[in-house]
């Protein structure tokens, strides 16, 4: 039996999804911020490992979402639109850390 997981939607919804319904394209949004998984009374989830720095050869989107991610305890986190904007090499030259210069 699979377990319910609730989405905090891009208009402040909480949805609840089986695992197995969960569509690329939500995995996509999730991955890259502007979804986020809560728990059912919209309280942020805890996951049970934090998030790590993708390396410089994965996805824009994957660096995307960990500058979402890092940017957060800053005092000017970045939205995923804004970090959509900026290219891959951006991205890991502003939010990479101990990620070797060319």
């Amino acid at each position: 039996m699979s377990k319910t997981i609730h989405i905090l939607g891009e208009g402040g919804a909480i949805f609840a999804l089986a695992p197995e319904a969960v569509t690329q394209f939500v995995e996509d949004r999730l991955l890259k911020g502007y979804l986020k998984r809560v728990n059912a009374d919209g309280t942020p989830f805890k996951e049970k490992s934090d998030r790590v720095q993708p390396p410089p050869y994965a996805s824009k989107a994957e660096w995307v979402g960990w500058a979402v991610h890092a940017s957060q305890s800053t005092d000017s986190p970045i939205t995923p639109d804004d970090a959509e904007a900026l290219t891959k090499t951006d991205l890991i030259e502003m939010f990479g850390v101990n990620v070797p210069k060319k």
